[in-house]
């Protein structure tokens, strides 16, 4: 996709950082939405589905951390980057981003030239076009399994499971086609993005978690490929 094809919506409730960031954006070819709080973020991300949306973390009444959970709550919105932008650089805030759903941390004042590097090695993160399965029922059931998508819970012999981000969008993504076996590859790509750096044992790790909870008849290992759900 070319830049023009991307949607950004901008928050901030600093007119003048609106301004800078739109101008210096728009340069680059992004289509730019902008909003100066959580509230009305969420209201124009649900109307133009953005493909990421720079959020600032320090906004009066509802903060970046608040409004990045209830745009997280939003089915539609399951493939849209959130990039946390702030002036703060201590631990506590970038965990919370990110346990709040937040794909990166970009610290203010930013250089235009850095900040499009930066949304363009997060853009890069999810397939776009498709060409990958997408996991469309937001309901999946096996057996005694089934995977709620949408409150992101799962439900093993009728009790509640929450698991962990990662082993979530794992699990969601294998199931989403049993018995197609998915790569380690396109694993690495779809739930940790390709520009992400982790171990070469991560997948496994994940794996071994999920079986540990779910049971081993759920989860296939294809010697020297990957991974699939059972059919």
């Amino acid at each position: 996709m070319e830049n023009q094809d991307y949607k950004l919506l901008i928050v901030d409730d600093e007119p003048d950082i609106i301004e800078f960031l739109s101008y210096n954006l728009k340069k680059e070819g992004f289509a730019i939405f902008t909003a100066m709080n959580g509230k009305k973020a969420i209201e124009t991300a649900r109307q133009i589905a953005p493909h990421l949306i720079l959020l600032d973390v320090m906004m009066p009444e509802m903060d970046g951390i608040e409004t990045c959970e209830r745009l997280r709550e939003i089915p539609a919105l399951n493939k849209t980057l959130i990039a946390f932008l702030t002036a703060r650089g201590e631990d506590y805030s970038q965990i919370a981003g990110f346990e709040a759903g937040g794909d990166d941390y970009i610290t203010k004042p930013v250089k235009p030239k850095v900040l499009v590097s930066r949304i363009n090695a997060l853009l890069k993160r999810v397939n776009w076009n498709d060409n990958l399965p997408e996991p469309s029922p937001k309901r999946i059931e096996k057996g005694d399994l089934v995977i709620d998508r949408e409150r992101f819970v799962i439900y093993k012999n009728k009790q509640e499971l929450v698991l962990p981000k990662k082993e979530f969008e794992l699990l969601v993504l294998l199931s989403s086609k049993p018995g197609r076996v998915f790569t380690r590859d396109e694993i690495f790509d779809i739930v940790w993005g390709n520009d992400i750096i982790v171990g070469d044992r991560t997948i496994d790790v994940h794996v071994r978690k999920l079986r540990e909870k779910l049971g081993d008849e759920y989860i296939k290992t294809v010697k020297g490929v990957g991974y699939k759900f059972a059919e």
